[in-house]
């Protein structure tokens, strides 16, 4: 049985990759197609995740609240259900989640639209206050050609959503015709066991590196930046007792009258991905690793917001920070890197005509042995950046500049990354928003190395805020100044 089930654990990655491959190569969008802002996996049919694709932390640990929200309307065979609600499974509303039953649970699938129907092209306003501002807003929803229809006509580009919504589809056709040859060729109970034992084999392995962890309490504080009003504070306790981690969120900021609001899908996602990092993170990515991870947070607060509470920045900037702290609080126990730059530095620009997102990678914290990296996509991020070929190909934009912030990353033992510096041309009329963190408060060090620089935005030469909405008008320039991250070590 054992290698059996190392087959049939490889298959069903090897699905779930699949998936992801054929969802980036049949999407319209750059974001989808260039950036890879999507997501892949499947479950069992008890709504565990069983096996998902390297793609985009923040979609896959969050997954488990789509299929449990789709769940409840009792899908069936060749049935497709579609979402975005964030307080019904969802994230933020232009990450739009497909899923779909198979023979032995449930294929999903996760994109990030670069559109949903806003107030402001690319539904990612740096202003928002209600979330009916930022998009359509979906619930868990049968999906037939007449509700994509109408749903594709309340959204900018209709035709482009209704391409990136057919790739999303295509994936699970093919994953469904793949789990059914898998079935075939090794038997349907052969494989649902399998799954079984490899959802139990994860869980042992990361609580077998937990154990190891020494026990205590482990608390930290960090803040975000709101676009008005002073800090917002974020409280992690973290408790380590043997082969169990308890992270609670209690003493956080309540929800705010902005879009930094996230559900608490998003905060178990963070968490879960700062546990699987200091613990096995090459274990086999299922749900079985955050089966010893309990997350917790006060209804109504920052990081479990309730309705009707923006949250298009949660999902991007809170979940960074989320990440930050947690890491802290470990870092009251274990050695941890330095802070990251802990923004995914959101640019959004568009029209009626045509919508373009992006986030801008930066420098990555030092570790203990090592150099932070720079100019990544890093923590709750996993993208890459658009090639400036196919920017430029696809829209009324230029590249003027992309290259590294040298000396962005603070020094140390080992120096943290450096950031990046993004410039982009508006070449038509359109709408700006930018939602970046780290503008007040730099990416901190660790065991006394320096803090990295903290990030800059521009419009023609002019500093703005970190999060800002506004016109262009034609050959206005956009330049954005990533934060680096902190060294390690005195040097």
């Amino acid at each position: 049985m054992e290698i059996e089930l190392q087959l049939i654990g490889a298959s069903l990655r090897s699905i779930a990759d699949e998936m992801g491959a054929v969802l980036i190569r049949s999407a319209f969008s750059a974001n989808i197609k260039e950036r890879r802002d999507c997501s892949t996996a499947l479950f069992d049919a008890t709504g565990r995740m069983i096996a998902q694709a390297e793609h985009i932390p923040v979609h896959l640990g969050a997954m488990p609240d789509a299929v449990a929200a789709v769940r409840t309307h009792d899908p069936g065979p060749g049935d497709v259900f579609i979402l975005n609600d964030p307080f019904a499974g969802g994230t933020h509303l232009p990450d739009i989640t497909l899923v779909t039953r198979t023979q032995v649970g449930f294929a999903v699938t996760r994109a990030h639209h670069a559109d949903v129907g806003a107030r402001e092209p690319g539904s990612l306003p740096a202003d928002s206050r209600r979330l009916d501002e930022e998009g359509v807003v979906i619930p868990p929803t049968r999906l037939d050609d007449d509700v994509l229809d109408a749903l594709v006509a309340r959204m900018r580009n209709p035709e482009e959503r209704r391409g990136d919504l057919r790739a999303q589809r295509a994936a699970h056709r093919l994953a469904a015709r793949r789990l059914d040859e898998l079935c075939e060729r090794r038997g349907r109970s052969q494989v649902e066991a399998a799954m079984d034992e490899l959802y139990d084999y994860s869980e042992r392995r990361v609580r077998a590196a937990i154990a190891r962890l020494p026990d205590g309490r482990f608390e930290a504080v960090d803040v975000l930046e709101p676009l008005d009003g002073p800090e917002l504070e974020i409280h992690a306790e973290v408790t380590v007792s043997g082969d169990q981690i308890r992270i609670d969120f209690a003493g956080t900021a309540p929800q705010h009258d902005g879009n930094l609001n996230c559900p608490l899908a998003v905060t178990r996602s963070a968490s879960y991905f700062v546990v699987r990092c200091l613990t096995d993170p090459d274990v086999p990515a299922s749900g079985g690793a955050f089966a010893p991870v309990r997350v917790g947070a006060p209804e109504g607060c920052l990081v479990n917001a309730r309705p009707p509470a923006a949250v298009a920045a949660g999902n991007v900037e809170t979940s960074s920070r989320i990440v930050d702290v947690v890491f802290a609080a470990f870092g009251q126990a274990i050695d941890v890197p330095a802070q990251g730059q802990g923004t995914m530095n959101n640019l959004t620009v568009g029209n009626d005509r045509f919508t373009y997102y992006e986030t801008v990678g930066g420098g990555q914290g030092a570790c203990p042995d090592a150099d932070g990296p720079s100019a990544v996509h890093v923590a709750m991020s996993n993208t890459l950046s658009t090639p400036t070929e196919a920017l430029e190909l696809a829209y009324p934009l230029r590249v003027e500049r992309h290259d590294l912030r040298l000396g962005s990353g603070g020094s140390g033992r080992h120096c943290g990354g450096d950031g990046v510096v993004r410039e982009l041309r508006a070449l038509e009329t359109c709408r700006l928003s930018l939602v970046g963190e780290r503008r007040r408060h730099a990416p901190g060090g660790a065991r006394g190395g320096e803090p990295a620089t903290p990030g800059r935005n521009f419009v023609n030469g002019a500093e703005v805020a970190g999060k800002v909405a506004r016109s262009l008008e034609t050959g206005d320039v956009v330049r954005v100044e990533t934060p680096g991250g902190g060294g390690y070590g005195a040097s």
